[in-house]
């Protein structure tokens, strides 16, 4: 059986996604697709919109065999550390053939030499990236100048400054220092830019239609005419034909304001008590943590009313609102450089955690557990054959699904439902 592995967030899942599940399939020959997800939280450091298992669930509608969750440390982490987390998972299932990925470019020897150059590290390239360092640059654009030397090449702005290249590049990258025989491939996206925030034809990006979904869930709005109702929610969904499946717009529809929409605010007062709990040394044990940040939240701790307006409040010329967002995100999720230490040198991924399968495609599940090096986490009881780093790491995830949870209970008035208690989707 030849299998290719996708990387995803599906937050929440749209057209663009089901294009790429088919395309990955249609290039590389495989017989099927499995997708490792980010889980409750995503990369650019904010809760997921909507739950895992209901994400999970569309995608299993859409004809996605396995879906499987990518731990909490990595697809909260940096471009680095969600790649190379989410490249070893396909790699210690034994199995996957080849991965897929979106790309706005779309040019895959241009993004595999790019990432050469950052993985073999030359000279130039390691002299051009110090110097940028030494001015003060932030390390993302210290790292593009020193690309652009390197390769002579001034038109890579253009490249490295779009996110979906940016991962691109580092999955390719972490797939080569690891000298693996999993094959790369990329599409590009279809239409709409990641960030764009308007709804396109057919392919509206994720953002879009997250900014949708908001404006349907806020209260009440106000334009320069004055204060109006909030649309009803029909409304919306007729909006979102023909943007996502129809198997979305019903758990769109038979979930809202009940399981979604999630947002980085409804988070504020939860971290407001932990940052209430911490000090500047205590502060710089978390991921993205430095000093100069440390000092910068302790110091505008007093001020602190919202979760984005703390953001705003904290983010720099050199230091993005989404570096702020994810580093707030891992001292909210008790995520540690040590944790991150650990699971680098320990082979990142320990187990793969099963969110949900079809029963029609049984066969890939059987095939995947035949082959695969860790276990396969079905229930969450059962998993106590993992290492001291894998039990660690599936405790870090438990912890981050329960507060996502505790969201949920307290802004819809839903009974709590433990990460042990939730079931895994079966279609």
């Amino acid at each position: 059986m030849k299998i290719v592995g996708l990387i995803t967030e599906y937050n929440p899942f749209h057209n663009g996604h089901l294009y790429h599940i088919e395309k990955a399939k249609e290039i590389t020959g495989a017989d099927a697709a499995v997708v490792v997800m980010s889980g409750n939280y995503v990369q650019r450091g904010a809760p997921a919109i909507m739950p895992k298992h209901l994400r999970a669930e569309v995608a299993l509608e859409a004809g996605v065999p396995v879906v499987m969750e990518l731990p909490a440390c990595f697809a909260t982490g940096s471009a680095e550390y969600f790649a190379a987390g989410a490249v070893s998972l396909f790699e210690q299932l034994g199995c996957v053939d080849s991965i897929c990925f979106g790309s706005e470019c779309g040019d895959y020897a241009r993004l595999e030499q790019i990432a050469h150059v950052v993985a073999d590290e030359p000279e130039e390239y390691k002299f051009s990236l110090q110097e940028g360092l030494r001015k003060g640059l932030s390390f993302p654009r210290a790292r593009q100048l020193a690309l652009k030397a390197c390769l002579r090449d001034d038109s890579l702005d253009a490249v490295l400054e779009q996110p979906n290249n940016i991962l691109g590049i580092e999955y390719i990258k972490a797939l080569y220092l690891k000298k693996s025989p999993i094959k790369t491939y990329t599409i590009k996206r279809m239409v709409s830019g990641y960030h764009d925030e308007s709804l396109s034809e057919s392919y509206s990006s994720a953002s879009a239609i997250r900014k949708l979904l908001a404006y349907a869930s806020s209260s009440i709005h106000l334009e320069e005419e004055g204060m109006f109702d909030e649309p009803v929610m029909s409304e919306v969904l007729t909006r979102l034909e023909g943007q996502v499946p129809p198997s979305c717009i019903r758990l769109l529809e038979e979930t809202h304001r009940t399981r979604y929409p999630i947002y980085s605010n409804d988070f504020s007062l939860l971290l407001k008590y932990k940052l209430l709990t911490e000090t500047k040394d205590t502060l710089v044990k978390y991921v993205d943590i430095t000093e100069d940040l440390a000092n910068r939240i302790m110091n505008h701790a007093n001020d602190f009313i919202t979760f984005d307006q703390f953001c705003d409040l904290l983010k720099t010329r050199d230091m993005t609102y989404t570096r702020i967002s994810r580093s707030l995100f891992h001292i909210l999720l008790g995520i540690t450089k040590y944790d991150m230490l650990s699971c680098r040198e320990d082979g990142y991924c320990h187990y793969a955690h099963i969110l949900g399968f079809r029963k029609d495609a049984a066969n890939v599940l059987t095939h995947m557990k035949a082959h695969s090096k860790v276990p396969l986490v079905t229930k969450l009881s059962q998993a106590d054959s993992l290492s001291d780093t894998g039990s660690r790491m599936l405790m870090q995830d438990i912890f981050a699904s329960n507060l996502y949870e505790a969201i949920i209970t307290n802004k819809f008035k839903l009974p709590f439902v433990n990460e042990y208690e939730q079931s895994i989707v079966i279609l």
